[in-house]
């Protein structure tokens, strides 16, 4: 229901002539480096921060080196590229030091999502595009990772307050971009470009915890690249159906339980695996009702 009401709201807008209700966070921010994760998750933001009359450049970011394997790093980054280079965006292709990134996650490898290793994989990241926007004059950062309502969007941005912080005159954008409207955009983006539609959040523990879930479950493991997805679409066809894989609802249920996982089981791999047996029925694991919704997502 919510994103059929966002849907209405996107039209009205449309058709009253589509401007852009991104706030730049000062008058003096004319150019800003956009942090990337991913195609999907670009695209609405793209769209705000491009149609603003106040930016003078907007410029796409990729450093992920969190993404693994690399063939699922390269599909997302060239993907992504592509979509940049179809609307005339600068788009800077950075690093992949995935050995830097497993060292800074040592010893959190069991956390959950949305724990110490997430801020810390979000700390790694902005930092890089914090050095890269000072030391290239852009006035401000922001990040796609605060679009995704399976993101805690106060830790995405206290990630990116604590990197423009170590550079005098650089600001961090904060911006509601989970709204229903923002969210329903973002898939209509991806649908009308087909975008790929991954199968987990990106790390190699996100990986394994997934497909965790889909064995205790008997759903198949995720796949990596090709026409075919371990369950459900390859590519974003449907918005409305895309967008309900995100609902509040499903999100909130989802965070919950893996925390009470966590909680429980800690580093135990047994345990954790009992603990899932336990929670195997939960919304994002029904398989039998002939409904996918929410089922290809971390």
């Amino acid at each position: 229901a919510w994103a059929i009401a966002a849907s209405e709201r996107l039209k009205k807008r449309r058709e009253a002539g589509y401007q852009s209700t991104c706030t730049p966070p000062s008058p003096a921010v004319t150019q800003v480096l956009l942090h990337s994760c991913c195609a999907p998750c670009s695209g609405a933001m793209v769209e705000e921060m491009c149609s603003s009359p106040q930016l003078d450049k907007v410029t796409v970011f990729f450093y992920n080196p969190n993404i693994h394997p690399r063939k699922e790093y390269e599909i997302r980054k060239e993907e992504n590229k592509r979509f940049c280079e179809d609307l005339g965006i600068e788009f800077v292709d950075c690093d992949y030091d995935s050995e830097n990134w497993y060292s800074r996650m040592k010893g959190m490898e069991f956390d959950p999502e949305r724990g110490k290793r997430c801020t810390a994989c979000f700390d790694m990241r902005m930092e890089r595009a914090a050095l890269y926007a000072h030391e290239h004059g852009y006035h401000a950062i922001a990040t796609t990772n605060a679009t995704s309502r399976w993101k805690d969007a106060k830790q995405v941005d206290d990630s990116g307050y604590r990197a423009a912080a170590r550079y005098d005159g650089l600001q961090y954008w904060c911006q509601d971009w989970q709204t229903d409207e923002m969210t329903l955009r973002k898939y209509e983006i991806s649908a009308k470009e087909r975008f790929y539609k991954q199968e987990y959040c990106g790390c190699s523990y996100s990986l394994r915890d997934s497909n965790d879930w889909r064995k205790a479950n008997g759903i198949p493991n995720i796949k990596i690249g090709g026409d075919v997805a371990g369950l459900g679409d390859r590519y974003f066809s449907n918005p409305l159906v895309d967008a309900a894989e995100e609902s509040q609802d499903v999100v909130d249920e989802f965070f919950e339980q893996a925390n009470e996982i966590a909680a429980v089981s800690g580093n135990d791999v047994v345990k954790r695996k009992e603990a899932i047996q336990v929670y195997k029925d939960r919304r994002k694991n029904e398989k039998d009702d002939g409904v996918v919704n929410g089922l290809n997502n971390w």
